[in-house]
């Protein structure tokens, strides 16, 4: 074999090693977008009551007495957070059921899902009037959570203690996107009204912080897609070092012995 064709045989093969099949639609999630799309124009920003979630009600008033029926006791809960004689009290909380309904001391059947905080809050407290003076009402939700996945340092699912929490916020508990995500068009999706919709979210521009969508609901999904740079960096093997000397040395050897 002439030396100049093996050479040419050489850097086929190598270039075929090194080459891979991946390409965009291989790696970026929600590419085809079955979801509808979110008419964030008409979206309600504030954050409203779902089937699933979870709140805590807390009743006070100047009679301490006159409130105790209408609070859950503290329970003892573990490390393992399972319920204990030994532990740290919590309040108890409320499942709001799939017809928007929780069951509450005295009250009975009460329909809290679709309402806001502040309509809940002046819903019970009505209600209490009946049989407190005064009653002051604390509504806390206790599972709400964001998800942030894709290109950003790390990915998960997280807590948010306040019920308030922005787009910038949210990629900031991710650790920021990386260098290769694609910083134009970060996916959302929320249920709004039973459904799941999206909307797409330009962080290059101010005018992001007027958006609808800026602060966050429970449930919320947040991926960033990766760039043009990491698909085509997917595109070659990881272990091209590896081949790019195996190629090294058979060409050596196989030059070596056709002289």
């Amino acid at each position: 074999m002439k030396p100049y064709i093996f050479k040419r045989i050489a850097f086929l093969l190598l270039i075929t090693s090194l080459a891979s099949c991946a390409s965009r639609k291989e790696i970026a999630y929600f590419q085809d977008e079955p979801i509808s799309s979110m008419n964030v124009e008409n979206l309600d920003t504030e954050i409203t009551y779902r089937s699933d979630d979870l709140l805590t009600i807390d009743v006070s008033a100047l009679d301490p007495d006159a409130v105790r029926p209408f609070n859950l006791p503290a329970v003892s809960y573990n490390a393992s957070n399972i319920v204990s004689a030994q532990g740290n009290l919590r309040m108890q909380t409320y499942l709001i059921d799939v017809n928007g309904n929780i069951e509450f001391p005295v009250l009975g059947t009460l329909s809290i899902g679709g309402k806001t905080r502040t309509e809940a809050t002046n819903y019970l407290k009505d209600l209490l009037k009946e049989y407190v003076k005064d009653p002051i009402v604390n509504i806390r939700l206790t599972n709400f959570t964001i998800s942030v996945l894709g290109e950003v340092t790390r990915p998960g699912t997280f807590t948010v203690l306040d019920e308030r929490i922005s787009i910038p916020e949210a990629l900031g508990l991710a650790g920021d996107l990386t260098i290769y995500g694609r910083r134009d068009n970060v996916f959302l999706i929320r249920d709004v009204d039973g459904k799941k919709s999206y909307a797409k979210i330009d962080l290059t521009s101010i005018n992001m912080v007027n958006s609808p969508v800026y602060y966050l609901k429970q449930n919320d999904v947040i991926y960033v897609e990766p760039n043009k740079t990491k698909v085509r960096q997917s595109n070659f093997n990881p272990n091209n070092a590896q081949i790019i000397s195996a190629v090294g040395i058979v060409a050596t050897i196989v030059a070596i012995l056709i002289r």
